[in-house]
């Protein structure tokens, strides 16, 4: 299993940036950000820093989307960042949420977001695409390489992930989900022709160490409500009786609004209505050994990167425990497999 930090790029950058390298210095494989131009800081800039002080994470969005970025010009960044640094970017997308909500926007269409995923990933692996009726490509571009991984919850974008993703991003950590959600990708990857192990499944989700339950579930409290947005689509478009799982809709019922400015934040009271249970099956709490526990499980069923989420006040002594215990932990019981 792979491990990733997911940051959000709240200034100082120079903060950002020195989480991803000690991320790196504790054996993490991977470096996401949040991308929401107006609530934080411009991702792509911190990512050509976090590129230019490591030296082999691999950097990328979680999530952007095809709604507030021109599609060539995304593709163009991550084909100029993979030429500076080497091939070492990935590109989380889905169909917008807090980048576009923000400004009273709506997220795209599933057909939108299909189309952007194809002209992004080709461009950016320094081939050709069709257009806006002009076949497009990068002159300057060559042997670049760049997987684009999908953000999905509903049936419908669980489908699309499943027919074109290189991977599928599952954000939240629960496990009977997280069971439905591959089986739902895998099963759409095959009844296309594709080898249904070929796509990559990423679970992001808050990791928090610590033994006082009440103080790590306030702090990371607001994961639920992030999700909550989501579910509530997938609600008004399904209903609470359809074969999305109860864990998803049952707990939003008592939500009744939500401000993006406090979005990703610990302590917002708009996350007031999420109880301690979604709190508990949603993240990565408790100690070291619970942490292995759960993502032990998550392993079996298929996923191949944890992502934790760091919007808390403990995070470089999570950094560390997962680094000289978790992941080493996790490495020895593959190890003891084989």
């Amino acid at each position: 299993m792979d491990f990733g930090v997911v940051l959000q790029t709240n200034p100082p950058a120079a903060r950002t940036v020195q989480l991803a390298q000690l991320a790196e210095a504790h054996g993490f494989s991977h470096v996401w950000t949040f991308d929401s131009h107006l609530l934080w800081q411009e991702p792509y800039v911190i990512h050509s820093r976090i590129l230019a002080e490591t030296r082999r994470v691999i950097v990328g969005p979680m999530v952007t989307n095809p709604a507030t970025r021109d599609w060539t010009v995304t593709a163009s960044t991550f084909a100029t960042l993979n030429e500076m640094y080497g091939n070492r970017t990935i590109c989380g997308i889905g169909r917008g949420d807090s980048a576009v909500r923000v400004t009273n926007g709506a997220p795209t269409t599933l057909k939108t977001l299909r189309e952007s995923v194809h002209v992004i990933r080709e461009l950016a692996n320094s081939r050709p695409v069709a257009h806006n009726g002009a076949t497009l490509q990068f002159p300057w571009s060559v042997g670049s390489s760049l997987e684009v991984w999908v953000a999905a919850y509903g049936p419908l974008a669980l489908q699309l992930a499943g027919e074109i993703g290189d991977g599928f991003i599952l954000q939240m950590a629960d496990l009977d989900v997280a069971e439905w959600m591959i089986k739902t990708v895998r099963a759409a990857a095959a009844n296309v022709g594709r080898d249904p192990l070929s796509v990559r499944f990423c679970v992001a989700a808050p990791m928090y160490i610590g033994d006082n339950w009440g103080h790590l579930r306030n702090q990371c409290r607001w994961f639920g409500g992030m999700v909550g947005n989501h579910v509530a689509d997938i609600v008004a478009k399904y209903g609470t009786e359809s074969h999305v799982p109860k864990a998803l809709t049952d707990y939003i019922a008592r939500r009744e609004g939500y401000d993006y400015n406090a979005h990703g934040k610990a302590g917002n009271v708009h996350a007031a209505f999420v109880p301690d249970e979604i709190i508990d099956r949603f993240c990565l709490l408790g100690t070291a050994k619970d942490h292995v526990e759960k993502l032990e499980a998550l392993r079996s069923l298929g996923v191949d990167q944890f992502a934790g989420y760091l919007q808390h006040d403990n995070k470089e002594e999570t950094l560390r425990v997962y680094g000289e215990t978790v992941i080493p932990e996790m490495t020895e019981q593959i190890v003891a497999k084989f």
